[in-house]
């Protein structure tokens, strides 16, 4: 799991965070570098559920169609979603205003944390 996850992963372990990687498959070694606890699945994307329903927030970046079933299972769920170059939704011809979207990766953190109960 590496590009973006690898990149989110460094990023927050070298902030002091600690990183888990809920892998698609039934390997540990499929995990990025940067996992300091990897969970093995083995039911592919249906993983994104577990993704989601861990999350306080969703940052989006870029994306396939897995990027977009965890849009839709954290808008579905009231989870807040952070867009940075992602998929551009709407609902009856507007766009949808529950993806708040962001200019770069430092303000998609700064509007997550601000919507996320720290205690």
């Amino acid at each position: 799991m590496g590009g973006v996850m690898a990149a989110a992963c460094k990023g927050a372990g070298e902030a002091g965070g600690l990183t888990i990687g809920i892998l698609p498959g039934d390997n540990r070694r499929e995990a990025n570098p940067y996992v300091q606890i990897p969970i093995v699945s083995g039911v592919g994307y249906a993983r994104n559920v577990a993704v989601v329903k861990s999350a306080q927030a969703v940052i989006a970046i870029d994306g396939s169609y897995g990027t977009l079933t965890e849009i839709g299972y954290a808008l579905q769920s009231g989870i807040p979603v952070i867009g940075l170059k992602t998929w551009s939704l709407s609902i009856d011809g507007k766009a949808d205003k529950n993806i708040i979207l962001a200019e770069n990766p430092k303000e998609a953190v700064d509007k997550a944390m601000s919507l996320i109960n720290t205690d």
